[in-house]
């Protein structure tokens, strides 16, 4: 079993910044990549960033320069660091955890950029 727990969303202002967190446990073995999208209302999951067990980073060009994307493998743990934050960017983020074995999902966090 794998377990994906997140943290750090909320309401923040436009121009402000969120870290969020997400943690794995459970049978992680292998080479894996870590990463999180995001879904609006009545818009589709897209990938927000990922990143690899060697540490190269993908990111949407909408969060290019803004988002960063990092991991600890100690803690089995990646974050996103959002800066910049615009009302497009307020959907909920879930994260994502590929292992050879399968892919498995976050419960969601909601991020609210909103004056």
């Amino acid at each position: 079993q794998v377990q994906l727990v997140e943290s750090g969303g909320g309401l923040v202002q436009p121009g402000g910044s969120l870290r969020l967190s997400c943690a794995a446990s459970g049978s992680i073995f292998g080479i894996y990549v870590m990463g999180w999208y995001r879904q609006a209302p009545e818009k589709q999951r897209e990938l927000v960033a990922a990143i690899t067990s060697g540490d190269s980073t993908n990111y949407a060009d909408s969060v290019k320069g803004r988002f960063t994307i990092s991991r600890d493998n100690a803690k089995n743990t990646v974050y996103l660091q959002m800066n910049s934050l615009k009302p497009e960017d307020t959907a909920v983020y879930y994260c994502n955890l590929v292992l050879v074995a399968g892919t498995y999902w976050g419960q969601g966090t909601q991020v609210t950029v909103s004056s």
